[in-house]
């Protein structure tokens, strides 16, 4: 079984259900067991203008879903909660965003047969705060395996981290 880390947030009607649901959804299918959460966070947008914050959360999951196959189950669980990927452009708002951060130490970058990309570690994850303070409450040692540095490291890189608030109270 695999070991991976997924993204979740929420910025659209009830923030924190939409998360809630798509955990609910993911630990309910038989090839996934949950490992981790870490709490809920709301953040700030990240490289998109809008008045509606997100609530993000990781979670550890493990699986013997293959990665591609993980992220057409991730897709299926978005269109269930109202996502709808083929009328989007770029960042917008939405009711569930389901990423997969890490696979194991994979490095993965690949194209299913209906134009789906899938590329892990994520690309950007080492930018975003939204990810990187939730990961670092459920595996701050964990070795980005292209930048080998761990979760801890790379939060402490970040420039200008965006704002990331737990339950009320101001974490970055």
């Amino acid at each position: 079984m695999a070991l991976v880390y997924l993204s979740l947030g929420s910025n659209l009607g009830d923030r924190v259900g939409y998360v809630q649901q798509a955990v609910s959804l993911l630990s309910g299918d038989d090839n996934i067991k949950l490992v981790a959460t870490s709490s809920f966070y709301e953040t700030e947008p990240w490289n998109f203008k809008t008045d509606n914050w997100f609530v993000n959360a990781i979670i550890a999951i493990s699986t013997t879903y293959e990665p591609m196959e993980l992220l057409h189950v991730c897709h299926r669980i978005e269109n269930q909660l109202g996502r709808d990927r083929k009328n989007e452009s770029g960042y917008n708002d939405r009711t569930i965003d389901i990423d997969i951060v890490f696979y194991d130490d994979k490095i993965i970058n690949e194209t299913d047969e209906n134009g789906n990309n899938l590329t892990i570690p994520h690309p950007l994850m080492h930018e975003r705060a939204f990810m990187l303070v939730p990961m670092l409450e459920v595996a701050p040692s964990f070795v980005h395996p292209v930048l080998n540095k761990t979760v801890t490291e790379i939060y402490d890189e970040l420039d200008e981290p965006e704002s990331v608030y737990l339950y009320g109270t101001r974490i970055v």
